[in-house]
């Protein structure tokens, strides 16, 4: 068995990890800014510089770690407030992830996973699943920071030897998501009519399930050395199917009017709203073909599966929230 060190473990993803890992008999420390937020099975570092600035200085005495991954990240900001966006995504996206790198080479760790995001590669994939084989040409200061590092982190591996393994999933969804997807469950629960029961393309998710699993498998087998994998569940529901699914599942069906994507896109324009409509129109497969071949992994879990298991826990919130 492995010693996992988890950055942002306290986070949406990084705890379905650790207890994943720990299921699964791993030993794991979680890295957080914020003490007393981890399953108490995880040996818990708490390191509240910015941007990791002293990740080196405290690494804790005694800590002999197999493998790290990198979760912790500046992500999608609703209201950007910053006047270089560019400049503060690479400063944690990029800096923070060498100094974690760094440090973790020099305390002996031999593997870094690093998880990216397809939106290093592309916002859309212009027809034909997207592949580890793709040209990247990300369109945001977040894709743009994700590719940077993943660009860092392979030039530090050639120069010491480190084992780097970058994992780009599509969005990720489950028990807790925010952002988005709860935005989208909110306005089904309350029946709002939804504009997209025309949208046709089709987008891949993952479910944090079935990504903690495949995160589980780039830490501890040997075949992920060097390799760069994109992790999606099997099913890309076009947006109106995704809707029927959880309105399905949270009892509140889904009211979707059609209305022609052209129609869509024009009033993305008019209200300077053109990216956030192009991405919810627009086709976004991934093509997870190399890790099904290079790992033999498949998703445990179904799309129907895990938006079920979403929707059980957002009717539960609205439950307690009622009482």
């Amino acid at each position: 068995m492995s010693h996992i060190l988890i950055t942002g473990a306290n986070g949406f993803v990084g705890r379905t990890l650790s207890r994943v890992l720990l299921d699964a008999g791993h030993t794991v420390s979680g890295v957080v800014r914020r003490a007393g937020q981890l399953d108490p099975r995880v040996n818990e570092w708490l390191e509240p510089s910015t941007d990791f600035a002293a990740f080196e200085a405290q690494w804790p005495a005694g800590l002999a770690a197999d493998c790290v991954v990198h979760l912790a990240a500046r992500v999608h900001v609703m209201q950007e407030d910053s006047t270089d966006p560019d400049a503060a995504f690479r400063s944690t996206n990029v800096e923070g992830t060498l100094r974690v790198a760094r440090a973790a080479w020099k305390h002996g760790v031999r593997r870094f996973v690093f998880v990216s995001s397809i939106k290093a590669v592309a916002e859309a994939d212009r027809g034909r699943p997207l592949s580890e084989d793709n040209a990247p040409a990300p369109e945001d200061p977040y894709g743009r920071s994700k590719l940077a590092a993943e660009q860092a982190l392979l030039r530090y591996a050639q120069e010491t030897g480190m084992d780097v393994v970058i994992v780009r999933p599509p969005l990720v969804y489950g028990p807790e998501v925010r952002a988005n997807f709860l935005q989208l469950m909110h306005g089904l629960w309350r029946r709002m009519p939804l504009p997209l029961g025309a949208v046709r393309g089709r987008r891949s998710l993952v479910y944090v399930e079935n990504l903690a699993d495949a995160l589980m498998h780039c830490s501890t087998d040997p075949r992920a050395a060097g390799q760069c994998l994109h992790v999606a569940d099997t099913d890309a529901p076009t947006v109106a199917e995704l809707c029927r699914a959880l309105g399905r599942h949270l009892h509140r069906p889904a009211r979707l009017v059609t209305v022609p994507e052209s129609v869509l896109r024009l009033a993305g324009r008019l209200t300077g709203r053109s990216a956030q409509i192009d991405r919810l129109v627009g086709a976004l497969q991934v093509d997870t073909t190399r890790i099904r071949t290079v790992l033999g992994w498949t998703p445990p879990y179904s799309t129907d599966e895990g938006l079920a298991a979403t929707a059980r826990w957002y009717r539960a919130m609205k439950e307690d929230s009622q009482c």
